[in-house]
């Protein structure tokens, strides 16, 4: 093989390489950008970052407590979030404190304040672990102080 064509060879490697690794970047900027806008209109009070979900998604709550468990499609886990928002008299407000993403996976790190019903706060930090396939949030492993959610629930009759 010349010289010159082993050039050739050696350089469409590198452009198939950088190419691929172009791409993951492309997906992983566009999934955070995705997710970034999202938490941005649910402290505006223009949705929530649930608008992202795939209807299947798979939603995981860590803890052990009344919602904890896992929930296989956006409905399902609308039924679950339901008894928490029945509680509040806010909206819960997110605050985000760190964004990292890799690939197709996104990593939130955020502050959500509320006031409950019966006008005392509700402050909760969670960490989601989001998957993302086309621009959609298939899969999610949420983490958060279970503690203080069970004592929202216990404390706090919910409006009928």
């Amino acid at each position: 093989m010349s010289l010159a064509w082993q050039a050739r060879v050696l350089a469409l490697s590198f452009l198939f390489s950088a190419g691929s690794s172009w791409a993951s970047e492309s997906v992983q900027d566009t999934n955070t950008d995705l997710v970034r806008q999202a938490f941005a209109n649910w402290q505006q009070g223009k949705g929530t970052v649930f608008d992202l979900l795939a209807p299947d998604a798979k939603w995981t709550v860590a803890g052990t407590s009344p919602v904890s468990g896992v929930y296989t499609s956006k409905a399902e886990l609308a039924r679950a979030v339901r008894p928490i928002t029945a509680r509040l008299a806010t909206p819960i407000v997110p605050t985000v404190q760190s964004i990292i993403a890799e690939n197709d996976v996104v990593v939130v790190l955020w502050r959500g304040t509320a006031t409950a019903l019966d006008h005392k706060p509700y402050n909760n930090t969670y960490m989601w672990h989001m998957t993302l396939k086309d621009g959609q949030i298939i899969q999610v492993t949420a983490l958060l102080d279970t503690y203080v959610l069970d004592e929202l629930m216990r404390r706090v009759t919910p409006a009928q």
